[in-house]
């Protein structure tokens, strides 16, 4: 099947891009969630808007990255949430939640589908993140987790 994805897609491609997927992939994963869109006659020409928004919204040179990694790096990053006794959380800490939780601490405004999480948080203390900024600059962040 062939599709538009209407955003970054990890392994598959960035959006504005026109791809060809398995029929129950797109079908049921990236249409449903709204990373993409049934291609189309008409739908072509979403694509130079969807491409001129990614254009917008995203870091266009190398040394802008680094910049804003410079920054992210830099940060002291303190993430309240509700844990047990045994340091535990009830639940686990989301990209969103980190994402919001950079902006707090007075970082940059960061996409929460660019934060990497190697394992997920499910404990008090502290874990690295890995913020993908460009295609070849990522910036490792220190989140402390402690209890709400």
């Amino acid at each position: 099947m062939k599709i538009i994805l209407t955003h970054e897609v990890s392994g598959l491609g960035t959006a504005g891009d026109v791809v060809d997927v398995k029929d129950g992939y797109a079908r049921n994963y990236l249409v449903p969630r709204g990373l993409a869109i049934r291609w189309t006659k008409g739908g072509e020409k979403d694509v130079e808007q969807i491409r001129r928004g990614r254009r917008i919204r995203e870091i266009a040179t190398i040394e802008q990255a680094n910049e804003i990694k410079a920054k992210l790096e830099g940060l002291r990053v303190e993430l309240a949430t509700r844990a047990g006794e045994a340091g535990r959380l009830f639940g686990s800490v989301t990209p969103a939640d980190i994402a919001s939780a950079i902006k707090s601490a007075g970082g940059p405004d960061v996409d929460k589908r660019r934060i990497e999480l190697g394992t997920p948080v499910k404990t008090l203390g502290a874990h690295q993140v890995s913020v993908r900024l460009h295609p070849e600059v990522s910036a490792k962040v220190g989140v402390e987790v402690v209890a709400a």
